[in-house]
Formats: structure tokens, C-alpha cells, sequence
């Protein structure tokens, strides 16, 4: 049998459209030399479907002041990664959050600061393009520790018997109840559904090692929630003055998850910022976004 972290590298290795590979490559092109890799990951990639979506990326760079022009745009990055932009090109729509590779490898072990990188990249991704073998490896090697970080924050939420696919199904619902979502109550279900032979092969590749891993109770989740709502308002905050167009793609990503009907006034548009903080109670009061 595989082990996980081979698993990891042949599921990154694995072929895209190649319209994926030209924006990846595009959006490297943005931050120079600073650029170390791009890892698509997403929607987009369960559903093989590029039209009429945003895809969604992730930009490594060696160093966030050589990665921009503009210095605030470094400070920002470093105190509260990752900064997230809007990018098209050949038709399509992407937005690609970008964060060093020492922060995306820390994000991915047990002591990172929020759950939702380990959680993202426990789930599919692909390595799109990346400057060099070196850079690629780094990326492995970050991404082989996102599942067992996962699944070890998990262990102890999960009932002794509970199956493989059992506990993922939890590891994604905990993770998410960490982050201002608007989907479904039932798409941490939904995404392990997708595919359950791709994570029931990654438990029997992980084996007895979470039984070694440390284990997170009632406690430490709530607490992990909490900051990661807060930190979630934070970087929308941040995003609203990096991504343009942001406060149109948050209306749209609400409703076609949460069903709502959210028309953007004139002013919303201009003051993205605002827009969100007169936005939030009503979501929040509403189900919309949890």
C-alpha cells in the first residue's frame, strides 16, 4: 500500500485543463520571482467544471516583501494570512489567496493558528505549477501533514468505533463550524461523498498514526471556532481592500449557497468594507451564514 505522503504526490501530479495551468502560471507571473508554487484546489476541481465559477487557487512565495510592490500589502499578508485577490484571464474568473511558504507549511501541522488550511488541503488539490523540483517538494511535504493534522485535531469528537469516513465527515463539519460559511449544513457530508474511496484510501495510508497524534476535546474546538470566526471577519475585511469586485462575489457566493436574494446597493459597491458590517448581523439573525 502507498504511503500517505506518496499518495499526496501522485494526487497533486495529477492532470488539469489546461486553461488551469495557464492562469496558475499567470498568477506566478504577478509576484515575480517571489513565487514558489500554485496549488488549485476547490469546487472547481471536485466538480471538473471552469465555466461560469470561480476557481480557486493558492500562491506560495518565498517572502512577502518580494512578493509585492506595495509594502502594506506585505504587512497585511504577514499579520493576517493569507491576502486573497481577484484574477481573470482567458475567459475565466479565479481568485488565489497567497502565503509564504514557511506560513502554509506551519498551517498544515497541528499548532496552526486556524484550521482552515489543514482542512482544505486534506481535501483534493492539485500542484499547478511550481519554480523549481525543490519548491514542488516543499509542497508535498506541507500538504502530506494537513490530513493527519486534520484527523488528529478530530479523533477525540468521534465516537471510539466511528468509521474512516465517519470521522472526515466530522473533521469538515468542526472545521467549517470555524469559518463564516454560507453553504449547506450538510457539505461536509457532501464532499466526502464525492469521493470516498480517495479518503478511505488516505485513513488506511495514515494507519495507527493518529493514535499518536494529539487529541482536541469539546473545549479546544470551541475555542478554535470562536477565533476562527473572528479571524474570518478580519480577512474579509483585508479582502475588501485587495480583491476587486469583492463585495459582488461575496452577494453572489451567499446566495447561490444560502439562498438568498441580496441585491448590492450603489454604496455597497464603493464601500465594500461597510457594506459587509451592515451585511453580517442581518446574515448572521437569518441562518444565512453561520
Amino acid at each position: 500500500m502507498p504511503d500517505l505522503r506518496a499518495l499526496v504526490a501522485d494526487e497533486l501530479n495529477l492532470p488539469v485543463d489546461p486553461r488551469v495551468t495557464a492562469m496558475a502560471a499567470a498568477i506566478a507571473a504577478r509576484h515575480g520571482e517571489a513565487s514558489r508554487a500554485v496549488l488549485f484546489y476547490g469546487s472547481c476541481l471536485r466538480q471538473q467544471q471552469l465555466d461560469g465559477l470561480m476557481l480557486d487557487f493558492y500562491l506560495i512565495v518565498s517572502d512577502y516583501r518580494e512578493a509585492y510592490a506595495r509594502r502594506w500589502l506585505a504587512v497585511a499578508n504577514r499579520l493576517i494570512p493569507p491576502n486573497v485577490f481577484y484574477f481573470e484571464k482567458d475567459g475565466l474568473a479565479a481568485k488565489y489567496a497567497v502565503m509564504s511558504d514557511a506560513d502554509f507549511a506551519h498551517e498544515c501541522l497541528p499548532d496552526a493558528w486556524t484550521v482552515s488550511t489543514a482542512a482544505r488541503f486534506a481535501q483534493p488539490s492539485r500542484l499547478v505549477w511550481s519554480t523549481d523540483a525543490h519548491a514542488a517538494e516543499r509542497a508535498i511535504e506541507a500538504i502530506s501533514r494537513a490530513a493527519p493534522t486534520l484527523l488528529g485535531w478530530t479523533v477525540s469528537m468521534a465516537p471510539a468505533n466511528a468509521q474512516a469516513l465517519d470521522l472526515w465527515k466530522r473533521a469538515f463539519a468542526l472545521t467549517f463550524r470555524a469559518e463564516l460559511r454560507a453553504e449547506r449544513t450538510d457539505r461536509s457530508a457532501a464532499i466526502v461523498d464525492a469521493d470516498p474511496d480517495r479518503y478511505q484510501r488516505f485513513s488506511d495510508a495514515m494507519g495507527r498514526l493518529l493514535d499518536y497524534l494529539g487529541r482536541n476535546g469539546p473545549r479546544w474546538w470551541r475555542g478554535r471556532q470562536r477565533h476562527g470566526k473572528f479571524y474570518s471577519v478580519a480577512r474579509l475585511a483585508k479582502a475588501s481592500l485587495t480583491f476587486a469586485g469583492g463585495a459582488d462575489y461575496i452577494a453572489w457566493k451567499i446566495n447561490r449557497h444560502a439562498g438568498t436574494d441580496i441585491a448590492l446597493k450603489p454604496w455597497q459597491r464603493r464601500h465594500p468594507l461597510l457594506a459587509g458590517l451592515t451585511l453580517l448581523p442581518r446574515l448572521l439573525t437569518s441562518g444565512a451564514v453561520r
